[in-house]
């Protein structure tokens, strides 16, 4: 199935991948809290967006507050929003050291499995799931202020936390795969604010374990990273996925070139800027002007930067999918 995925992507790339579940709530006339809780009404957004959209893939929600919530940090709630982390749950290297691992299917996670499963019985489509990275996790553990003051002054407290992490994170993905996922995106936004030499010690080289545990000839792994990843390049391929998603932050174009041309990239048009607070003139120029620059490398397919908020109108979003519908006429 991947390679046939990935071929079909870059032989179609009209057939784009967004990150666009929570929109659906005003479709449903839900909230983004009952979407969330519900793997039912997950899985009929994943099945409407399959019905009426060009994407080669459904992507599950990007909340990374769900592994998090599972290690015992606290969360807060939002009605229209996915939820956030708060407090430090671990804030000395007797924390990390009595850190408890927790069984996958453990509070929410067992939601976004359910979600899987019921998705691909819904939808003819290939279905991603969502994990956080482990860089990005051990931050909302510990803190984000805290977890790179700590990369200094504290590697071990770091490196017992990512050692613990880590081998969870692999297990939420193989359980996904189980419930009959085609691919996993990991998101590993925070370690956009690592150096070269940072990132490869306390993020890449526990993603390469993880990528190791779970890639297969029938699995997809897909790295996201809404940072600044263009310092981290040698970093990041080396972690060998097969599709690299990048944010909003980043010039997309000099990226590419920097690319090996055998991975998939994906990105990045602003999701907060242009999805939710612009119009759909905005989303459709934007849209337009970043497959100008960036549709001449043939590994490039057009993408959300990240996940695109609740709020986002439907007339914005049927404007990027116009945007890429037009521009691909225009070309043949």
């Amino acid at each position: 199935m991947k390679k046939n995925w990935l071929t079909n992507q870059l032989n179609n790339r009209h057939l784009t991948m967004p990150v666009l579940s929570t929109p659906t709530v005003q479709i449903m006339g839900i909230t983004v809290k009952d979407l969330i809780l519900s793997s039912d009404y997950q899985a009929q957004a994943i099945r409407y967006l399959a019905q009426h959209y060009p994407i080669s893939a459904a992507v599950t929600i990007m909340d990374l507050s769900v592994e998090a919530e599972c290690f015992g940090a606290e969360i807060r709630s939002f009605d229209n929003e996915v939820p956030t982390v708060t407090g430090i749950l671990l804030k000395t290297l007797d924390d990390a050291n009595n850190l408890v691992v927790p069984q996958v299917g453990e509070k929410r996670t067992q939601i976004y499995l359910d979600t899987v499963k019921k998705a691909k019985a819904l939808a003819d489509i290939p279905v991603f799931a969502g994990v956080i990275g482990p860089f990005s996790l051990s931050g909302r553990l510990m803190g984000m202020t805290e977890v790179m003051m700590n990369c200094y002054l504290e590697p071990e407290m770091v490196k017992t936390t990512l050692e613990k992490v880590s081998p969870f994170i692999s297990e939420y993905i193989r359980a996904f795969k189980a419930n009959g996922a085609d691919g996993v995106i990991i998101a590993e936004p925070a370690a956009g604010l690592l150096s070269p030499e940072l990132c490869e010690e306390f993020s890449s080289r526990y993603l390469k374990q993880i990528v190791n545990d779970v890639k297969d000839d029938g699995f997809i792994v897909v790295y996201h990273n809404c940072g600044n990843t263009i310092p981290l390049v040698e970093s990041i391929v080396g972690i060998d996925a097969d599709v690299y998603h990048f944010g909003n932050t980043i010039n997309l174009e000099e990226m590419l070139k920097l690319m090996p041309k055998d991975k998939i990239v994906m990105g990045n048009v602003d999701p907060a800027r242009v999805f939710k607070n612009g119009t759909p003139e905005t989303v459709y120029n934007t849209t337009l002007s970043l497959l100008e620059k960036c549709h001449r490398f043939e590994n490039f397919v057009i993408s959300s930067g990240c996940d695109i908020p609740a709020g986002s109108s439907w007339d914005n979003i049927n404007a990027y999918f116009n945007a890429i519908k037009n521009f691909l006429c225009q070309i043949k």
